[in-house]
């Protein structure tokens, strides 16, 4: 009987199925049966892979016949069985070196897979938003006793999951240099699996990452609606679990809100810690510039306060743009004089091409002028759009409701927005009494003067 590799996989796992019902004994199946494979065939015999001595001798003796009569139960054929440990297995490979080699050398995604070493916890800044995956991650990177696992991080695309996933791989490397990690995002194991099914070669997948001690998968959503896929990741996901290895999976979403995933996988993923992260308050996006800034070699002290706050408004809600955008002004701080400072209209240029056109421009120039208010008012840009409510704040922030009304071509709603998703009749009243204020207070209607004038410089 001559049998694919795939055939063999699908045969020992209906066989395994059989052995269970049988055995009706789930501690001894677990020991014995659980993480053994199908190495090879030979016409009729089968070389079974099993981890350790005492299951190898109690598979041969004891439970030969369960086995033998499980399979000829699927395939009414005379099968023989030899059975030999992972040890053994990796000897035979050294004296037939060359020859047959279990890992195959034929793939660039899992050659390539590697942590990169930029990406650490040393440069990765923590505020509130991301503080409890930025704990999660560091204990899942130095401690040994697998608690978290698997450590689930989900969040919108460009907050820091991948840089987190990055920084747990290269710590555990640190600590533990002979530890094998493999980075690898869901739609390149796709590819990998479609390449070795093709192969008819599903095994050497499955023995790649028996030699996996820490798997990072990134966005696992792309496994969404892929079935077969599915079921070689949950045999490859189960096997590095119930083998103590550590695995860490990021998502956009939560588990249980992962479409297309079979249950038994949302389930497992569920068994571990799920941690958010949220999208950064503006004052840890401000954090995030200084320190993009210095990481460019860039003075920060020749920054206006503002510009820094400019970038962090028109970005706090990715991160990884927010670091493109303070890339983006490296061009202009280059050509700046040693007495020069980089104002908040160079950064607006700088950023303004980051975008479509006028919505772009109509926001920057609208962070311009809260920029303004602020700095006349001695606060900051964020106060401004936040919700606190004393006297002083509410002034600025319905003068700077008026001032953008009155310069930049904005519907009501978009300015709401700005301001914390305030809605059109809030703005609408907010600008009322501007107006209404302006005809008795002569103190207002100076600020409004000195402030047009700010903006028009």
């Amino acid at each position: 009987m001559v049998m694919t590799i795939s055939e063999t996989t699908k045969l020992w796992e209906r066989a395994l199925k059989k052995i269970k019902q049988k055995l009706n004994d789930d501690p001894s199946f677990d020991y014995f049966f659980a993480d053994s494979y199908i190495y090879e065939t030979n016409g009729s015999a089968l070389v079974i892979i099993t981890p350790n001595l005492v299951a190898k001798a109690v598979m041969q003796g004891k439970y030969h016949d369960l086995i033998i009569d499980s399979l000829q139960e699927i395939e009414d054929d005379e099968f023989e069985i030899e059975v030999i440990t992972e040890e053994e297995l990796n000897k035979k490979r050294e004296e037939n070196k060359g020859e047959d080699v279990v890992i195959k050398k034929q793939t660039s995604y899992f050659d390539n897979a590697r942590v990169n070493p930029d990406l650490k916890f040393d440069n990765f800044v923590v505020g509130e938003f991301n503080k409890d995956a930025h704990k999660a991650a560091l204990y899942v990177a130095r401690s040994k006793d697998k608690l978290f696992n698997p450590l689930f991080i989900y969040s919108h695309s460009g907050l820091g999951k991948t840089h987190l996933m990055h920084a747990i791989g290269n710590e555990i490397a640190k600590n533990s240099p002979n530890a094998t990690i493999l980075y690898i995002t869901a739609s390149d194991f796709v590819d990998e699996y479609v390449k070795f099914v093709r192969a008819e070669d599903q095994q050497s997948l499955r023995d790649f990452f028996k030699t996996v001690d820490v798997l990072l998968l990134d966005d696992v959503q792309f496994l969404s609606e892929k079935v077969k896929t599915q079921e070689m990741f949950f045999l490859i996901y189960q096997n590095l679990i119930n083998s103590g290895k550590q695995i860490v999976i990021t998502s956009d979403k939560q588990p249980e809100a992962l479409k297309g995933l079979e249950d038994r996988l949302v389930t497992r993923f569920s068994q571990g810690l799920t941690v958010k992260i949220n999208e950064p308050d503006i004052d840890t996006c401000v954090e995030i510039v200084k320190k993009k800034i210095r990481d460019y070699d860039m003075n920060i002290e020749k920054f206006d306060a503002n510009v820094l706050y400019l970038i962090a408004e028109k970005f706090s809600s990715n991160v990884r743009d927010l670091e493109g955008a303070v890339k983006n002004l490296r061009l202009d701080y280059m050509s700046l004089k040693d007495d020069e400072r980089y104002t908040l209209d160079i950064a607006i240029k700088a950023v303004s091409s980051k975008g479509d056109g006028k919505t772009i421009t109509n926001q920057i120039n609208a962070q311009k002028i809260i920029a303004i208010v602020a700095d006349y008012y001695n606060l900051t840009p964020s106060q401004i759009t936040g919700k606190d409510r004393n006297s002083q704040l509410v002034l600025a922030r319905h003068i700077s409701m008026y001032l953008i009304r009155q310069y930049i071509d904005m519907p009501l709603k978009k300015v709401g927005e700005i301001f914390g998703g305030k809605d059109h009749t809030t703005v609408m009243s907010a600008l009322s009494k501007v107006d209404k204020e302006l005809k008795t207070n002569d103190q207002l209607g100076k600020a409004i003067e000195d402030l047009e004038k700010k903006i028009k410089e």
